[in-house]
């Protein structure tokens, strides 16, 4: 008999201080928006539906303090603490190599001394992966029943001064971070065949990203795999955003479709999602060990696939002593389970084609490292990626949008909201935009126009504050 739960949220600690920042600052700052439209308060509000945000002092590591409060105001027994992720992107210091989650850790390492502690880079979805992830380990029994885990999800935008002074993305992000507290109920120990292959090592080369596609392809060739993780010690901000397994997704890829690369396929936006959605269909995404251990890669990727959610995951160790370590793993005849609650079901899919449209870049001199981010790409692949996507999983639920009761999206900015869900409602336009803000208005909550944008956070505050009665209607809505 299938047990109902395998791994669910217990509670959740937050970092609440920080001071208001309102649009009114961006005032004669000179900035335009496209068409050369002026950025004004008003102009904000009606581009991106942000009014406020909040901004961490500089003096303040705020993942640490939302760990503490966690501990704090929850009572649990923390030395049942067994895996420890910081998910974010940025973090909050651009030009420490890592990993970030080492802050937090200080925290509990003296009551749960054996901590698994790693980073987890997977963009903004970085929580939603890291959840996948503990979900993995709990089906597999690498977390056994009754263990905690905590994602410490931070983002200090402002501290680490992601982007430049003038460029408009600073106007749409708030500083934020949460812990939340997860509890593994039970294992399943699925039945089926799971076969690891030996690693392959070689040196890491100037271009670590074309060396590991490569390597990749030369052990697989044309067969597709379902997943890639990548350990990566490569220590610097640049080989992080985008990730880089997405960007050897996409480099695998050419490989693998050489007629489609020649083609420019992929430099065709429309074209590049439909050819991923259809052909390709992997996650990838970076961890960054704490323990530095090559096993531990190795561990991850195969509960991926003795879930029965996916058949074949590479891992790879990047960066330590110069060196690169790849392992396939496959698996078959594991059977991924019905469950009624907690965490029932999980999609992850990477699109690794498009990982430019937010990335690390250098000034002129080399001298800073600033965020870069493509806002039309951005816009255009949040609100036409997503359709597929929860279509997915509603799919494997035998559910569909009007099933939904309540729903947390990322909010990168309001305007991408209602866009998002017309392409998974259907029906006349007239009628679509009303089913739409029908929809908004009843079935989800948004705080983006008093936080902003809060990357990593962003799905971990909406929760906490619904149960702090901390969420009021707005017109924004």
């Amino acid at each position: 008999m299938t047990p109902n739960t395998v791994l669910s949220i217990m509670a959740q600690g937050a970092w609440n201080g920080g001071k208001l920042v309102d649009n009114s600052c961006f005032e004669n700052s000179k900035m335009s928006f496209k068409n050369n439209v002026p950025v004004t308060s008003q102009t904000i509000e009606d581009r991106i539906g942000v009014r406020t945000r909040v901004a961490a002092p500089e003096d303040e590591r705020i993942g640490v303090v939302a760990l503490e409060n966690l501990i704090k105001t929850v009572a649990f027994d923390p030395t049942k603490i067994k895996w420890l992720i910081g998910a974010t992107n940025v973090g909050e210091d651009k030009n420490d190599p890592g990993p970030l989650v080492r802050f937090p850790l200080e925290v509990i390492k003296n009551e749960a001394p054996d901590v698994i502690a790693i980073d987890l880079y997977a963009g903004c979805p970085g929580f939603n992966v890291a959840t996948e992830l503990l979900f993995m380990l709990s089906i597999d029994g690498v977390l056994s029943p009754d263990a905690l885990s905590v994602i410490v999800g931070a983002e200090n935008i402002h501290r680490a001064k992601a982007f430049r002074s003038n460029d408009t993305a600073s106007l749409i992000f708030g500083d934020d971070a949460l812990a939340t507290l997860f509890k593994t109920h039970t294992n399943l120990n699925l039945t089926g065949k799971y076969q690891k292959d030996d690693s392959v090592t070689f040196p890491l080369e100037n271009d670590p990203v074309e060396a590991t596609a490569k390597a990749i392809f030369e052990l697989i060739g044309s067969d597709s795999i379902d997943g890639l993780i990548v350990d990566n010690h490569l220590g610097k901000i640049e080989w992080r955003v985008p990730a880089f397994a997405a960007r050897v997704q996409h480099r695998l890829t050419e490989l693998q479709f050489p007629d489609v690369t020649k083609k420019g396929l992929f430099k065709r936006f429309k074209d590049a999602l439909s050819f991923y959605n259809e052909r390709v269909g992997s996650f990838a995404y970076d961890i960054m060990s704490q323990s530095q251990n090559p096993e531990l890669v190795n561990t991850i990727a195969g509960a991926y696939v003795r879930s029965g959610k996916y058949r074949t995951v590479v891992s790879v160790f990047a960066g330590l002593n110069n060196q690169v370590q790849l392992t396939i793993h496959r698996g078959s005849g594991y059977v991924f389970p019905a469950l009624s609650s907690g965490v029932v079901d999980t999609v992850t899919s990477t699109h690794g084609c498009f990982g430019a449209f937010i990335q690390a870049s250098f000034d002129d001199d080399d001298s800073e490292v600033f965020g870069e981010m493509d806002g039309k790409g951005v816009f255009l692949y949040a609100t036409r990626g997503a359709s597929n996507h929860l279509n997915k999983l509603f799919k494997s639920q035998g559910m569909s949008i009007d099933n939904i009761d309540l729903l947390i999206e990322h909010q990168a900015n309001f305007a991408m909201i209602p866009l998002t869900l017309e392409q998974l409602f259907k029906g006349k336009s007239s009628e679509l935009k009303k089913k739409v803000a029908a929809f908004i208005a009843n079935k989800m909550v948004i705080n983006v126009h008093t936080r902003g944008n809060c990357s990593v956070v962003c799905m971990q505050r909406l929760p906490y504050d619904l149960k702090r009665d901390a969420l009021k209607s707005d017109t924004i809505q």
